[in-house]
Order: C-alpha cells, then sequence, then structure tokens
C-alpha cells in the first residue's frame, strides 16, 4: 500500500561538521569531531550518522567542514558510503546559523524540505515520525527533543525529608534540544548570513508559533559526543544495545 506521507518527507540533509573538538582532545587533535571513532565499532561519528540517514530515506547529504576538513574530506571521498555527498567549506566563520544558510545552499532539491543535525550527534529514532509530525503541525521548522541523563546520582525523599531511594543517572526532567531538525522548503531563507539562529530566527518562530518539538521515542538511542566520557559510555551502551 502506499504510503500517503512519502512524498512530503525530505530527501535531503545538512551535517554540521565544523567543530573544534575542544573537550574531545587528544581524539580530536589530528581528525575534525565527526572523525572520532566510537570505540568497537571502527566507525566514526558521522559514518553512523549518514547510514541513518540512509536508512531513513535519505539520498543527499551536504556536509559544512570546518576544522581539519581535509582529513574529512579524505575520508568522505575514500568510503564506500550509502548516500551522495557534497562538502562545503566556510571561507570565514558565519556562526552556526550563517553556516547552517550556507550548506543549505548546495541541496539538490531547494523546493523541498530537509533534515539538519549536528556533526557530534550519535542517534537512532524514525527520522519518517519526525518529518510526519512537522508536517502535522503546519511547522517551518521541528527540532528533536532529548531528555540526557544527568551525571550525578539523584535522591529521592519523602515529604518528611526521609531519603527513600538512590537513582543512578537518571534522565534530566527538561527537554533539550536534541541537535537534529527538520526544516521546510525556504526556511534557509530565514536564517541569518552571520550568527545564531538559536538567538534569531528560532525564538522568532516559536513566537509565531511555527516551531515544533519532536520528543525522541522513549527507548530510542541519542547521546551527544562532547568529550572523552562520552565516547566511553556511548561504547558501553553500544554494548548492551547489540546482546
Amino acid at each position: 500500500m502506499t504510503d500517503p506521507n512519502a512524498a512530503a518527507r525530505p530527501v535531503q540533509a545538512v551535517i554540521l561538521a565544523g567543530g573544534q573538538g575542544s573537550r574531545l582532545r587528544p581524539y580530536t587533535d589530528d581528525r575534525p569531531k565527526p572523525m572520532v571513532e566510537i570505540p568497537g565499532t571502527g566507525t566514526p561519528i558521522i559514518g553512523h550518522q549518514l547510514t541513518w540517514l540512509a536508512e531513513e530515506g535519505v539520498t543527499d547529504v551536504v556536509v559544512s567542514c570546518g576544522h581539519l576538513a581535509d582529513v574529512l574530506q579524505k575520508w568522505l571521498d575514500t568510503s564506500d558510503l550509502p548516500v551522495r555527498v557534497t562538502t562545503v567549506v566556510e571561507s570565514e566563520p558565519l556562526g552556526r546559523g550563517g553556516g547552517l544558510r550556507y550548506a543549505a545552499g548546495y541541496l539538490p532539491h531547494p523546493d523541498r524540505p530537509w533534515y539538519a543535525t549536528n556533526g557530534d550527534i550519535w542517534t537512532r529514532f524514525s527520522l519518517r515520525d519526525m518529518a510526519d509530525f512537522h508536517t502535522e503541525r503546519g511547522a517551518v521548522a521541528t527540532l528533536a527533543l532529548a531528555r540526557p541523563r544527568i551525571p550525578w546520582g539523584a535522591v529521592k525523599t519523602d515529604g518528611f525529608g526521609h531519603v527513600t531511594d538512590f537513582i543512578e543517572a537518571p534522565p534530566s526532567t527538561f527537554e533539550i534540544n536534541a541537535g537534529v531538525y527538520v526544516f521546510s522548503a525556504g526556511f534557509a531563507e530565514m536564517l541569518p548570513e552571520r550568527g545564531d539562529h538559536e538567538r534569531t530566527t528560532f525564538p522568532r518562530l516559536a513566537r509565531e508559533r511555527r516551531l515544533a518539538g519532536f520528543p525522541i521515542p522513549q527507548g530510542a538511542y541519542w547521546r551527544a559526543i562532547d568529550t572523552a566520557k562520552d565516547l566511553t559510555e556511548a561504547a558501553k551502551e553500544l554494548a548492551t544495545l547489540v546482546r
């Protein structure tokens, strides 16, 4: 049976892969952050992202490079990739919003919606469901929302102040921007040519009720790889997932 939502879903994406990853040193001394490998997989973060995007129906990806761009471009040029990849490099820093706008200019279908993701996110959830959510709400932009585990143990108490339980690394009570997006055609024109869209474009769309938030389903895997500890934790979680 034909899926009535299929035609409205994105088949193109942007990966923002220009960060220096200073908190991941020494892993990022000779490679950009998205080229850091998840221990035990033999594959860099961006390799996992490209596989995931392909599984979700994406055929074309624009990778915005920056720090040690030549290392990333060489890997992309010599790897057997599941999607068509175009790389772009900013001639001067444009900020997150400006960089996203610049990269979007190289998408092959400017009249169609698109996904975007930060280059340090390792996740698995249904982008198709997120795209349908975006369409149903008539949003211009939709961001995935995650509840990351806080790095400390939590203490539960009763109404009298007695400690009743200890919870190791519980999920946050707040949702955060998970660094994965769905954007409608024309969204790039709303982005600043320089600067941060999260301080300009997103707040404006939120006031206009044209910005949606898609909660990543409970049990779906999500992690931002910011530090060496994140790499270690990701490797442990992967071992658990494949058992």
